[in-house]
């Protein structure tokens, strides 16, 4: 590895770094190598600052539009053959914290009882059974989710689709004021620790020799998602376009709408795609970046991408993706976590595209918000797929704010007695302690606050257009 460039009081932090993180022995050399590596390149400031008037709307063989896709094979046995090429990976290192749960975010139930994790192994295993393929799916766990992981897994051992899991790195926390890590503060516990990011999926498919077995199974294609995106379904006409085209990296992107501003977004620069995130705009031209005129597209992080070409730059130490310096506070102690994104790579790989996705391969369950609307009569459910309601004309789903009372899971499931028919709904917006009774119906735009104490909306209540203060209004 070249090692970055650093002037001499770096030099010195990242000597005394090594010294301090050859102790750690919770951890491998390869994570001790990665994580000074990542470090050294950290410190020595060689993050690209993007030269404005260089960027370019990429054109349409660059984000190639997901219509001019030629159809999926017809012939089943040439379909099987695609699909034996294909392995499924979920990034599952996240907590479902922000929603009130313990454990892995993937365990969190979306529909009829079943959790993310189901709705993954009921895909792929419909569609080993029906061309008689053999799609294994794999699971990047972090040191977070890894054990809870494991047990989970143990139900599937009966279908008929193989599930292997594998751990992304373990870094030290670094401590801000004297650069130190801070597991050898004495902080012997999980907060002592982090996983670097999904930028990690690459060395981890690679460390964990789970790449090399797949190459020797004579996999060609990981198809790379984040494991609460229902929309993250395999997809023939992409598999199908890159095999043909020899593209060794596919970015799927959708159109932004301006719940989207914040999303990385490709763009052309000097020559070659790359994916623009808002950290790296400079100030003045961050209200053009979030523009939908001028960046019309977002990265969904459905990303597929070849096995080979991961080998050969993985090997080469080549993939140098922007860091993201990612500031945290564990009992007091300011730290710094380094992290890299996967979407980043994107520039590394040969003849890499973006291709541009209908919505409904983004749909991602970020919050009690987000279920309310996979749980409604807006999606049906068949073999896994969380499918849209056709009935439903706007091709936007309803904006739906809830307030603080329904943030946990528990508390979101206990406040409806059912989940309220949405499929005419515009907008919902929740504030205080709102309580849904069964068989609601909403429509338009829905504003209910319960200004003083406890507000119950009747079982079969239907609220069209309506602003709701309090029992009166209703």
């Amino acid at each position: 590895m070249a090692t970055a460039t650093l002037n001499p009081t770096d030099a010195d932090k990242i000597t005394k770094l090594k010294s301090a993180v050859s102790g750690l022995n919770q951890i491998s050399e390869n994570e001790k190598t990665g994580f000074i590596n990542l470090v050294s390149r950290y410190l020595s400031g060689e993050a690209e600052h993007v030269d404005w008037s260089k960027i370019k709307t990429p054109t349409d063989e660059i984000v190639v539009p997901y219509d001019s896709l030629k159809p999926t094979p017809e012939d089943p046995a040439e379909t099987k053959a695609l699909l034996d090429k294909l392995v499924v990976l979920k990034l599952n290192g996240g907590l479902g914290t922000t929603m009130g749960c313990t454990g892995p975010k993937s365990v969190i139930e979306v529909r009829n009882g079943l959790t993310f994790l189901d709705l993954i192994v009921i895909q792929i295993e419909s569609l080993n059974s029906k061309y008689g393929c053999n799609v294994p799916l794999l699971l990047m766990n972090s040191f977070n989710t890894h054990d809870d992981t494991q047990k989970i897994v143990e139900k599937y051992s009966k279908s008929n689709i193989e599930i292997h899991t594998f751990n992304q790195s373990q870094y030290p926390r670094l401590v801000v004021e004297d650069f130190s890590p801070l597991p050898c503060k004495g902080q012997t516990g999980k907060d002592g620790w982090y996983p670097p990011g999904h930028g990690d999926v690459f060395p981890g498919l690679k460390n964990s020799g789970k790449l090399d077995a797949l190459l020797g199974q004579g996999k060609e294609y990981v198809f790379v998602a984040n494991s609460d995106n229902l929309g993250a379904i395999v997809d023939l006409k992409i598999l199908k376009h890159l095999v043909e085209n020899k593209n060794e990296y596919c970015m799927e992107v959708t159109p932004k709408t301006l719940a989207d501003v914040k999303g990385g977004t490709l763009i052309s620069y000097e020559g070659k795609v790359q994916l623009l995130e808002i950290a790296q705009v400079p100030d003045e031209h961050v209200n053009e970046f979030k523009s939908i005129e001028k960046f019309k597209i977002f990265n969904t992080n459905n990303l597929w991408v070849n096995l080979k070409a991961i080998k050969r730059l993985v090997e080469a130490d080549a993939l140098k993706m922007e860091i993201i310096p990612n500031p945290k506070e564990v009992d007091g102690v300011k730290v710094l976590q380094l992290e890299t994104a996967a979407g980043a790579a994107i520039k590394f790989f040969d003849k890499a595209i973006g291709i541009n996705v209908p919505r409904s391969r983004f749909l991602p369950v970020k919050a009690t918000s987000d279920l309310l609307l996979v749980q409604s009569d807006l999606y049906t459910l068949a073999d896994g797929f969380v499918v849209r309601n056709p009935a439903r004309t706007n091709p936007a789903n309803p904006t739906v704010e809830l307030g603080p009372e329904f943030k946990k899971v528990s508390n979101f499931l206990s406040r409806f007695k059912s989940i309220p028919s949405i499929i005419e709904l515009d907008s919902l917006k929740v504030t205080g302690d709102v309580w849904f009774g069964a068989g609601i119906t909403l429509k338009g735009n829905v504003t209910i606050s319960a200004k003083s104490g406890k507000l119950e909306i009747p079982d079969g209540a239907v609220l069209a257009n309506k602003v709701i203060n309090g029992p009166e209004d209703i």
